[in-house]
């Protein structure tokens, strides 16, 4: 049932017609696979053109693969496509942080890591990554179960007091 292997050319973004001729489908045919799947969502560029993303042209082919070689419904396909992400997602691991001077912490096994000062262009480097993966945090949680859906909370939890305790000098 499986398809022949297609080569996806090394390129960080593709136009919906290289794309097409990578599928084998036409550009309406994956508009419409846009709005039934939420996992194939290209970025769009100022002047409205679709940008594919290597990930997004594998999840047309897998897409295409459960539509014509399966013959999964739009729904089953919707269904089969979320389960396999969800099994494909990392599990997190809860690690919860010891206070300073206890042994095995950063703090009694590298003294002065957190005395030095940050100066202020690493700090908003370091304010924008920790707001990103807070944000990324918060957009992915919506999918996963309960008990990730917790480790993720506690994580975005401890990010934020890390930019607290960063931005007020530890």
């Amino acid at each position: 049932m499986g398809q022949a292997a297609v080569a996806i050319p090394e390129k960080l973004y593709f136009k919906i017609g290289e794309v097409c001729e990578i599928v084998g489908v036409q550009a309406h045919v994956l508009r419409y696979w846009e709005t039934e799947f939420s996992q194939l969502s290209p970025q769009k560029n100022r002047s409205g053109q679709r940008s594919y993303r290597r990930r997004d042209v594998e999840i047309a082919l897998r897409i295409k693969e459960l539509l014509y070689d399966d013959l999964f419904t739009i729904a089953g396909a919707r269904k089969k496509l979320q389960a396999e992400s969800r099994a494909e997602a990392p599990k997190l691991k809860v690690i919860r942080p010891e206070p300073p001077g206890e042994a095995g912490s950063p703090k009694s096994e590298a003294p002065g890591l957190f005395d030095e000062p940050i100066d202020d262009a690493d700090e908003i480097t370091l304010d924008d990554r920790i707001e990103t993966a807070v944000e990324t945090v918060r957009a992915v949680e919506k999918d996963l179960g309960p008990d990730q859906r917790e480790a993720l909370k506690n994580l975005a939890q401890h990010l934020l007091e890390l930019r607290s305790m960063l931005k007020n000098g530890r």
